[in-house]
C-alpha cells in the first residue's frame, strides 16, 4: 500500500524541497564552512524526523485499512447471515446448494441445502425458466418479492407482506360514489293517489335503507327519484360478490303491489379525486340508463366498465314528448349543416337501410342534401332485393353513395347521422367518424362500453323494437314539405318487421303505431315479404346448421356447424335465421347459432324470448345487441374454441350475471 506522501500530488513537491535545501546547504558550505556544517546537521535532523513521521503514518494507515477490511468483511457476513433477506443458490437441476439462515427460518427448517426448488417454492421455477427478473410470490402465507440473478443461479427473497397489506388496506378504504336512480318513478306515480304514492316511497326508501345499513353504506335521498351513496372499495367488493341483489329485491317487492319499479345504479371508483368520482358515477349512470335501466354500471378510470343486472326487458315509455324534442333538435342540427351523411353498421340489415332512408327523408324535408353511405360488398341477399327495388326509383337511388365518394364530398360543417349502431368499429366507414366533427347517433341497442366520441345528439331507446321505429316517430314531427313514397315507407316497415320477427318479439304499442303510420303512407306489406324470402340454397344451409343442434342447459339450444372440419362458409343472415328457427321450438328459451363466415371469422347469433339476456352473453364475447337479439364475431379462432368460450359465458351468466 503506497504511503500518503508517495502519492503523485505530494511526492514531487517534497523531493523538490529536499533538493533545493541540499543545494542551499552546499552553497552555504562553499562560502562559510561553519554555517554549512550547522545547516547539514539541522538538515539531517529534519530528514530523520520526516522519515519517522512517514513510517508512523504508513503504519497507522496500514492498521486502519486492515481494521476496515475486517469490519467490512464482518458486516458482509452479518448481512448475508442475519439480515431479513432470503438468499438462495441453486444448481442446473434446481437443487439448493446454499441458503442463508433467514431463508431457512421462513420454512421453519434448520437448513434447505439439498432440497429441490420444486419442493419448497415451486412457483419460482417457472419464473426462472421464463426469464422473469422479478416477481411477487406467496410462500407460507407471506408475500415475497423475488429477484432472480439467472447467471449466478441466485435468488433474493424480500418479504413484502406488510407493504402489500398496507396497499390493500389503502385500496379497500378508498372512497366510492354511487348514484341511484328509480328508473320509471315518474311514469308509475302519474296515476297514483297521494296515499299510494306515499306508501310506495316509504317501502322503497325502507328497502334501500336496510340494504345500505347491511353493507355499511351512507345513503341519502336527494330527490324523488334519486339517491346518493358513499361507500368504500371493500364494501363495493361485497356488493359485487352479491351481484347487487338489491336490484332483484326492489323489483320483486314492488311487483307484489302491481308496481314494476326498477333501479339503475352508476358507480365511480378507483380514483382519489372526488370530482373525478362524481364524473365517473354520473357517466356510469348515463350508461346504465342508456342500456335500458334495471342494472349497475361501474366505470373505471381506464374506460373499462362492469355491468350487473340488466336481465329484464326495458319498460316502454308512455309519452312521445322525447321523440318530439329529439325530432326538433335534429331539425335544427340539419338546417345548420351544409350536407348530411347517413351511415349504418357493417353488413347492414333491413333495419339499418330502412332507418337510413328515413333520416334521408328528414334531411330532404329540411331542404338539405343527404346521402346514404353503403358498401356494395357488404350486402346480404335480403338487403340486395331491397336495393334492387330502390334502384327502380332513380331519385332515391342517386342518394346512395360509396364510402370513398362520401369522404370526397365531406365539408367542415357536414353532419354525420349514424343509425342502428353506436360503436365506431361497427360503422361501414370508420374514417367518416374520425373526419366529421358533427355526429348524431340514433340506435335501439343497449349502450355498450365503446361509443362514438362527443356526439351532438344521442337518441338511444332500448325499449324500441328497431331503429326504423324510432326514425318513423321522428318523421312524424318533421315539416310536411315532402311526402313519403311507397318504397321509403316499405323500407322502414321492412326494418321493423325484421327486427320484431313479424311483430312477434319486442313489440309495444308504439311499434304498432309506427307500423300503422307507415301503412297509411303506402307501405307495401306484400313487398316486405318478398324482401324476406330466402333461396333454396339458403334454406338447405340453414337446415344443415340446425341439424347440428344440441341442448346445453336452462332451455338453451346451440347449433354449431363444425366449420374447421367442413370446408363450407355461412352467410351471416343464414346464421341469424338458424337462431330464429331454433327459438320457435318447444322448451327453448334461448338459442345460439355458431358457424364460420370466412377463413378468419366465426359468427354467433343469439336469440331469446326475454327470460335470458343474450345481449349480456354476447357482450362477454366482444359483441352486443339487444336483450332478445344479439350477435358477435370472433376472428382468428376455431369453431371448437368459440363453442368453449360461448359455454363459459353462458355458465357465468347463470351463476349470477356477467361482469366485464
Amino acid at each position: 500500500m503506497p504511503s500518503f506522501y508517495e502519492k503523485p500530488l505530494f511526492r514531487y513537491p517534497i523531493y523538490s524541497l529536499i533538493i533545493i535545501t541540499i543545494v542551499s546547504v552546499l552553497i552555504n558550505i562553499y562560502f562559510n564552512w561553519v554555517t554549512g556544517t550547522v545547516s547539514v546537521f539541522i538538515l539531517g535532523v529534519i530528514l530523520y524526523f520526516l522519515k519517522r513521521a512517514d513510517s508512523k503514518i504508513r503504519k497507522e494507515l496500514d492498521e486502519y485499512i486492515s481494521t476496515l477490511s475486517y469490519r467490512l468483511k464482518k458486516v458482509g457476513e452479518e448481512a448475508l447471515l442475519e439480515m431479513p433477506i432470503g438468499i438462495l443458490v441453486f444448481n442446473d437441476q434446481y437443487y439448493i446448494e446454499w441458503a442463508n439462515p433467514f431463508m431457512a427460518s421462513c420454512f421453519n427448517e434448520s437448513t434447505l441445502v439439498g432440497r429441490s426448488l420444486y419442493d419448497i417454492c415451486e412457483a419460482v421455477v417457472p419464473l426462472v425458466k421464463q426469464e422473469v427478473d422479478t416477481e411477487t410470490v406467496t410462500l407460507h402465507e407471506r408475500k415475497f418479492n423475488v429477484v432472480i440473478k439467472r447467471e449466478d443461479k441466485l435468488l433474493y427473497f424480500f418479504d413484502v407482506t406488510e407493504q402489500i397489506q398496507i396497499e390493500k388496506q389503502y385500496e379497500n378504504e378508498r372512497t366510492v360514489l354511487a348514484y341511484i336512480f328509480l328508473d320509471n318513478y315518474d311514469d308509475l306515480t302519474q296515476g297514483l293517489d297521494d296515499q299510494t304514492k306515499s306508501t310506495m316511497n316509504s317501502e322503497v326508501t325502507s328497502l334501500l335503507n336496510r340494504w345500505a345499513q347491511q353493507y355499511g353504506i351512507f345513503l341519502k335521498r336527494i330527490s324523488s327519484e334519486r339517491f346518493i351513496g358513499v361507500l368504500n372499495e371493500h364494501i363495493l367488493s361485497d356488493l359485487e360478490a352479491s351481484k347487487f341483489s338489491i336490484l332483484d329485491v326492489i323489483r320483486e317487492k314492488t311487483a307484489v303491489h302491481s308496481i314494476s319499479l326498477t333501479l339503475s345504479i352508476g358507480i365511480g371508483a378507483a380514483v382519489s379525486s372526488l370530482k373525478e368520482l362524481g364524473d365517473l358515477a354520473q357517466s356510469s349512470l348515463d350508461l346504465a340508463l342508456g342500456r335500458g335501466g334495471d342494472q349497475v354500471a361501474i366505470k373505471q378510470p381506464n374506460g373499462k366498465v362492469k355491468f350487473y343486472g340488466g336481465k329484464t326487458n326495458p319498460i316502454e315509455k308512455r309519452t312521445r314528448v322525447r321523440a318530439r324534442v329529439i325530432s326538433h333538435a335534429l331539425k335544427e342540427i340539419i338546417t345548420e349543416s351544409s350536407n348530411v351523411m347517413i351511415m349504418g353498421h357493417k353488413f347492414p340489415d333491413m333495419d339499418s337501410i330502412g332507418a337510413a332512408i328515413g333520416i334521408l327523408k328528414v334531411t330532404q324535408a329540411n331542404q338539405k342534401d343527404g346521402f346514404v353511405v353503403i358498401d356494395s360488398d357488404q350486402i346480404g341477399s335480403s338487403v340486395k332485393r331491397l336495393i334492387a327495388e330502390i334502384k327502380k326509383y332513380e331519385e332515391l337511388w342517386s342518394r346512395f353513395i360509396t364510402p370513398e365518394e362520401a369522404l370526397e364530398i365531406v365539408q367542415d360543417d357536414t353532419l354525420l347521422v349514424v343509425v342502428d349502431t353506436h360503436k365506431p368499429s361497427m360503422v361501414i366507414e370508420e374514417k367518416l367518424v374520425n373526419k366529421i366533427e358533427n355526429i348524431v347517433v340514433i340506435d335501439h341497442h343497449r349502450r355498450g362500453e365503446e361509443f362514438i366520441k362527443d356526439p351532438l345528439l344521442v337518441y338511444m331507446e332500448p325499449y324500441a323494437s328497431s331503429t326504423a321505429e324510432l326514425v318513423t316517430e321522428l318523421l312524424e314531427y318533421q315539416p310536411k314539405r315532402l311526402k313519403i313514397n311507397m318504397i321509403e315507407a316499405t323500407a322502414l316497415l321492412a326494418g321493423i318487421t325484421v327486427d320484431t320477427k313479424s311483430f312477434s318479439l319486442r313489440t309495444g304499442a308504439r311499434t304498432f303505431d309506427a307500423a300503422s303510420y307507415l301503412r297509411a303512407k303506402g307501405a307495401d306489406t306484400v313487398l316486405v315479404q318478398k324482401f324476406l324470402k330466402e333461396t333454396a340454397d339458403h334454406y338447405i344451409k340453414r337446415a344443415r346448421l340446425i341439424q347440428h343442434t344440441a341442448f346445453y342447459k336452462h332451455g338453451i339450444a346451440i347449433a354449431v356447424m363444425p366449420g374447421d372440419e367442413v370446408d363450407e362458409h355461412f352467410d351471416q343472415v343464414i346464421i341469424a335465421q338458424a337462431a330464429d328457427s331454433l327459438l320457435s321450438m318447444s322448451e327453448v328459451e334461448a338459442s345460439f347459432a355458431v358457424a364460420r363466415r370466412d377463413d378468419h371469422t366465426v359468427c354467433i347469433s343469439a336469440r331469446s324470448l326475454g327470460e335470458v339476456n343474450v345481449q349480456m352473453i354476447m357482450e362477454a364475447l366482444e359483441g352486443g345487441g339487444h336483450l332478445t337479439n344479439a350477435a358477435t364475431q370472433l376472428t382468428d379462432i376455431s369453431v371448437k374454441e368459440t363453442l368453449r368460450r360461448l359455454k363459459a359465458a353462458i355458465d357465468e351468466y347463470f351463476e349470477g350475471g356477467i361482469q366485464r
